[in-house]
């Protein structure tokens, strides 16, 4: 089996987003949504990092609305989709 220190940065996509989670030494995965610069997560699984990384991309989404900072599209059909 390999320790979270021998795996390298990998993506999953969900929904149409791609996602990039990194194993971190001291166990868990970090996450982040390239296509939105700044969201960034972590959970101790891949299952609970896609779910915390929802509430990071809610935030960055209300954030950019308020800005005025343009959404991806893939981002925006998702979240209509989700809700």
């Amino acid at each position: 089996m390999l320790k979270s220190s021998q795996m390298e940065k990998f993506q999953v996509i969900k929904n149409g987003i791609v996602f990039e989670l990194e194993p971190e030494e001291e166990g868990g995965f970090t996450i982040t949504v390239p296509s939105l610069p700044g969201c960034i997560s972590y959970g101790k699984t891949i299952d609970e990092a896609l779910e915390m990384i929802k509430d990071a991309m809610e935030g960055w989404l209300k954030v950019a609305k308020e800005e005025g900072i343009d959404i991806p599209e893939e981002v925006e059909k998702a979240v209509l989709v989700a809700h």
